[in-house]
């Protein structure tokens, strides 16, 4: 039977968060030799044929620091990841021997405004007003909206409309909190999550309704000082995003599928989201903004 995103790389599934094993050469993998920082790739070397923007490259737009998905603070140190090593995995089955990685403001990527590359990945939320301006590929992960408070605090689903909430400028995490919990208290809204959390620890906001594959990193880096109680299910996906009209769309979407359908992105999610989480998704309680 053939699986879906979800069946694959569905963070409830907590087994493929457990089984740390790489995503290395498997049924023979043809290579040029061409490495891609720390990842290993595997499929065959140039069995599908893309046009970049760059000769020779897939030129990949992200929004740094993203830990887990992209492991490091500049484009030019990132190794490892998730994604970076998903992009790995695309750029080897294209015949392209490197990733040029491009860091920009989520806001600017997800509204359409940035140019002159193949793709996005910035664990970007598949929604009908971002496929306005931009086109998306199948999605390659689901995703909730995961609450983080302050240790020691009481914040629950019944109470958080009625406290200070901070979320991440332009993302799905802002769309909910405005449209579906509508909160007492005027909402927080932050450039990036380094500065979100920060902003939790120092006691300026009270609760982070933000992406959970994102927010699950926070409870094991900074101990003892915040935790996740709780996550919304949202019904949506992580997604590929390509300029409106890409004319790489359909053979990037075939790669993508492949990846997803030979269990390669099961497996970085074992090797590079496992490993920052260390919490099982699954057990979180989920909230309901309706209250019911």
């Amino acid at each position: 039977m053939k699986r879906t995103a979800a069946a694959i790389v569905s963070l409830a599934v907590s087994g493929a968060l457990i089984v740390a094993t790489p995503a290395c050469d498997e049924g023979g993998s043809e290579s040029s030799g061409a490495q891609y920082g720390d990842c290993k790739v595997s499929g065959r070397y140039g069995e599908f044929q893309l046009s970049p923007v760059t000769a020779g490259a897939l030129t990949v737009k992200t929004t740094l620091p993203a830990p887990g998905w992209w492991n490091g603070s500049t484009p030019d140190s990132v190794k490892s990841g998730y994604e970076y090593c998903m992009a790995a995995n695309i750029a080897h089955r294209a015949g392209l021997d490197r990733v040029k990685v491009e860091n920009a403001p989520f806001p600017e990527v997800v509204s359409g405004r940035t140019k002159d590359f193949d793709l996005a990945l910035a664990q970007i939320t598949i929604t009908p007003e971002r496929s306005k301006v931009a086109a998306f590929s199948p999605p390659y992960l689901s995703s909730t909206l995961g609450v983080l408070i302050r240790d020691g605090e009481k914040i629950n689903e019944d109470n958080i409309r009625d406290v200070r909430i901070g979320v991440a400028e332009g993302t799905t995490g802002e769309e909910f909190v405005r449209d579906r919990l509508k909160p007492a208290k005027p909402l927080s809204v932050f450039a990036n999550d380094p500065e979100m959390v920060t902003a939790l620890e120092e006691d300026r906001i009270d609760a982070v309704v933000h992406d959970t594959t994102i927010l699950l990193a926070y409870p094991q880096k900074r101990k003892g000082r915040v935790r996740l109680v709780g996550q919304y299910r949202t019904d949506q996906g992580y997604g590929a995003l390509y300029p409106k009209g890409s004319a790489e769309k359909d053979e990037l979407d075939r790669i993508i599928r492949q990846l997803i359908d030979d269990g390669t992105l099961a497996k970085l999610s074992a090797v590079y989201l496992g490993a920052a989480f260390n919490q099982d998704p699954a057990k979180i309680p989920y909230f309901t903004a309706d209250g019911s």
